[in-house]
């Protein structure tokens, strides 16, 4: 199967709960310490994703081998835990737009992660492509401090959320094998269930330190938001996706990110897109898709 319209509207689901992750993670922020965050995220997502992976192991017999439990915990920390910790530590030092062009420069590192194993070969348009959305960063670091109105990020900010696409990237490429052997269900619970057991004493060090009866009701449905809608759901739909499309062509759709979560960030939390934000984006996202495109 490649395609058909239930592939298709789960894809749109996962592409809106990701958007809304963002705003979702900047209302969490207002109350939440990133460290704080991160950590009840995984401890939620953790919890969240043990039914539906018991239910699953019931249902048929879903079975994993020690010898493959290394490589099912490295994949979930390092593609999961590692990326939405660094993407909360980013976005709370950036604006929900800079936060959504950075994370979805992923199409270019999935090319080059590709291209290190052997996989895809990079030629003289694909890295044609990779220097004009080169050029569009260098475009938006020089214009955007001039315009009026400026969201509030930081390069820092830009950066910590790069590496967690980064990280992602490794996930995408170095899962597809794993999902020819294991269901979405079955590496995600070892990615999410694993990193609940790792953070599970930075969360108790973290809230002994922190007055938790102060975090409102608001704050906390954000954090649930984060961990079932853009961390269990869109993850699981991902990895489903993964076993019937090719990396590649899943990482195209990460193009609707972009305008969305930004129309949801100046919606809901009344950000500004100045005229710098948007002529450095479309000159980043022109280079993703002349890398996509190049032969």
């Amino acid at each position: 199967m490649t395609g058909g319209p239930l592939l298709y509207a789960l894809i749109a689901l996962m592409i809106f709960g990701w958007s809304g992750n963002y705003v979702a993670g900047k209302i969490a922020l207002r109350e939440f310490p990133p460290l704080l965050l991160t950590s009840w995220r995984a401890l939620f997502a953790g919890a969240l994703i043990l039914p539906a992976y018991l239910w699953e192991r019931r249902r048929n017999g879903a079975r994993w081998t020690w010898r493959e439990a290394p490589s099912l915990l490295a994949l979930g920390l390092l593609g999961v835990t590692l990326n939405q910790m660094l993407f909360v530590f980013g976005l709370s030092r950036t604006s929900v737009a800079h936060a959504a062009i950075f994370a979805n420069l992923t199409p270019i590192t999935v090319l080059l992660l590709a291209s290190a194993r052997g996989l895809e070969r990079i030629t003289a348009g694909k890295l044609g492509g990779m220097a004009v959305a080169l050029g569009g960063v260098a475009l938006l670091k020089t214009l955007e401090p001039r315009a009026r109105n400026a969201p509030q990020a930081s390069l820092a900010g830009d950066l910590l959320i790069f590496a967690g696409g980064f990280a992602f990237a490794l996930f995408t490429v170095y899962g597809k094998p794993v999902t020819k052997r294991h269901s979405a269900i079955t590496v995600n619970a070892f990615a999410y269930i694993s990193g609940a057991i790792l953070m599970a004493p930075v969360a108790a060090w973290q809230s002994a330190r922190f007055p938790m009866a102060s975090i409102s009701l608001g704050a906390w449905t954000a954090l649930l938001y984060m961990a079932l809608f853009s961390s269990v759901i869109s993850y699981l739909i991902y990895y489903w996706a993964l076993g019937r499309m090719a990396p590649s062509r899943i990482s195209k759709f990460s193009y609707f990110q972009p305008p969305l979560a930004t129309a949801l960030g100046v919606l809901a939390l009344g950000e500004r897109v100045t005229w710098a934000l948007a002529v450095s984006a479309a000159v980043i996202f022109a280079g993703v898709f002349l890398t996509e495109r190049a032969r």
